[in-house]
């Protein structure tokens, strides 16, 4: 389908004149996420907005969900680049902006440049007082030293994607189709997760009540980067569209990274599906939010419905609420559950119960899902005998997990369930990381390489055993993010004493370190942060080898993992 004009599309002159004037720019490779909000820019996706916003609109919109001229807008939109590019940088500079391989996109007309400061940014933007509490609030806070850039754009390509072009429709394409089908009235929905009976219910409802069509958004970034799991998605989303009418729901897919942001996600997506021709958009009563790790709510329950409702006159999308459905096994079908009388038989498969049913194997029945939907979740969700796995020890240096490993590594080639790999610290350094050094900055990259290596072995269903000293809490769950996606993560502290380790000195480090020979070793000079709830805890004082690779070997058999 060809990609119709934007006005931040430039002629094909104009793009001519600034593929020359680019050899003498700055560039910026832009990252996932950066990708993302570039596309949706260009494509007219997020008009108003016709660049990166300056300071005054990035602080207004923080503050108020308004631009500096009060217009409704509330998701801030700058481009982050490090420190050094933007000392590089001032009002009237031009920076072309790259793809991942290179490939120039657009180029910008840089009007400020400022310094973040992503903890206020953060509790600014989440709205929350305890910004620890919610998984993306916290990564935003936890990033390196960034600036913001803002500027006008002007675009030379929208990104190309490989998959599923036929979906990737801009909003002057959807726009068109809806022309083309008549659609007057379009209801805009964005489920966070896979589709399945109860929201084809919902959707059908709230279709009904508007007497109108339906826009079914499926975010979908890179296809690399996302894997099995988007394509297995967007599979899912075909599928849940096939039990339709013909002619009332379309498909169409997002260059969107959700930030999760509870009531300001659900205005944002409010505006972005207006510009994509939809008259009403379907919030849920907790919509956009992630929950705490306890499984508590972020956000105050209708919060979000409230919020896109009161912005009504001012966007010209109205806000349609979700309505709870429960599936009543007397009835066969799923009804609002304000008509579920006393005494009916209501059934559920809440997420944590598919997931288990998932891991182990078990049914997945028909009123939850379609068995071709079902289907595609055991793909992309293999039961845990089948799934990859990192296995990832900490401790301190002579602790014993390069032996435990050693003899891991042995007992599952002789198993030959899965592929097997050994990522020993040293080995990692030596091969990986060798122009490290044992700062804690390093020491970090050093185990995010070491992450990320876990999560291809894990996505690709193999075993990745993994040996470092991991002295720091926040790299060790960056690596755990990385793998779960995947596959299973189970944290192995080797919890040896100190003393025990300074007995076996075998690399004569504590030595040297006692001797002020030198710095930063960890357990003397240095902290090691104790794992607070690891899956495995080993002393190797009190146990043998063969001992700790038995209770390695257990755990992993009531888990599921070795079937």
């Amino acid at each position: 389908m060809d990609t119709c004009a934007t006005p931040l599309l430039a002629s094909p002159q104009r793009v001519a004149e600034l593929k020359v004037e680019s050899l003498s720019q700055a560039s910026a490779q832009l990252g996932p996420r950066q990708l993302c909000e570039l596309e949706m820019l260009l494509s007219g996706a997020f008009s108003p907005l016709a660049g990166y916003m300056g300071r005054e609109d990035f602080e207004s919109v923080l503050a108020g969900m308004r631009l500096a001229d009060g217009r409704p807008w509330p998701m801030p939109v700058a481009l982050d680049v490090p420190e050094a590019l933007a000392k590089r940088l001032g009002p009237g500079d031009k920076l072309a902006l790259r793809d991942q391989e290179g490939f120039m996109l657009a180029v910008l007309t840089v009007s400020e440049v400022w310094p973040s400061a992503p903890a206020r940014e953060a509790a600014a933007l989440y709205g929350l007082a305890d910004i620890d509490r919610h998984p993306e609030a916290r990564a935003y806070a936890g990033k390196a030293p960034f600036w913001h850039v803002g500027g006008a754009i002007e675009g030379v390509s929208l990104p190309l994607h490989a998959d599923f072009p036929e979906l990737r429709r801009t909003p002057a394409e959807v726009r068109a189709v809806f022309r083309q089908r008549g659609w007057r009235k379009v209801l805009g929905c964005q489920p966070r997760a896979f589709p399945h009976n109860r929201q084809r219910a919902v959707l059908r409802k709230a279709a009904a009540a508007i007497e109108g069509s339906i826009l079914l958004v499926r975010e979908a970034g890179d296809a690399i980067s996302g894997g099995a799991l988007h394509f297995a998605g967007v599979r899912c989303a075909r599928l849940f569209a096939e039990a339709f009418p013909p002619n009332m729901l379309l498909v169409n897919l997002l260059p969107l990274c959700s930030r999760q942001a509870g009531p300001r996600q659900a205005l944002f997506e409010a505006l972005v599906q207006k510009n994509h021709g939809c008259t009403h958009t379907l919030v849920g009563l907790d919509h956009a939010d992630p929950l705490d790790a306890d499984g508590a709510p972020l956000y105050a329950p209708g919060q979000a419905q409230r919020l896109v409702a009161d912005f009504e006159a001012e966007t010209g999308i109205v806000m349609v609420p979700e309505t709870a459905m429960d599936y009543v096994e007397e009835k066969a079908q799923f009804v609002p559950r304000s008509a579920v009388a006393p005494g009916m038989t209501v059934r559920d498969l809440p997420p944590a119960e598919l997931k288990r049913r998932l891991e182990f194997d078990l049914d997945i029945p028909e009123w939850f899902t379609p068995p071709a939907v079902a289907a595609e979740l055991r793909a992309v969700y293999p039961p845990r005998s089948r799934q990859g796995l990192t296995l990832f020890m900490t401790g301190l240096s002579g602790a014993g997990k390069s032996t435990l490993a050693r003899l891991l590594f042995v007992k599952f080639m002789e198993l030959r369930t899965r592929p097997v790999t050994l990522l020993d610290g040293d080995i990692v350094r030596r091969h990986l990381s060798s122009e490290l050094t044992f700062s804690k900055e390093h020491r970090n990259l050093n185990i995010s390489r070491i992450g990320y290596v876990a999560s291809e072995i894990t996505k690709n269903g193999g075993i990745a055993i993994c040996a470092p000293i991991a002295p720091y809490e926040s790299s060790r769950a960056e690596a755990r993010a990385l793998v779960r996606p995947y596959g299973g993560f189970v944290e192995i502290h080797v919890s040896t004493p100190l003393a025990v380790c300074e007995q076996r000195d075998r690399k004569g480090l504590y030595a040297k370190a006692r001797a002020g020979i030198v710095k930063g070793v960890t357990g003397i000079d240095d902290p090691y942060e104790v794992p607070a709830h690891p899956e495995i805890s080993l002393d190797t004082a009190k146990l043998t080898p063969g001992e700790a690779v038995q209770e390695v070997l257990l755990y992993l058999e009531r888990e599921g993992y070795l079937g």
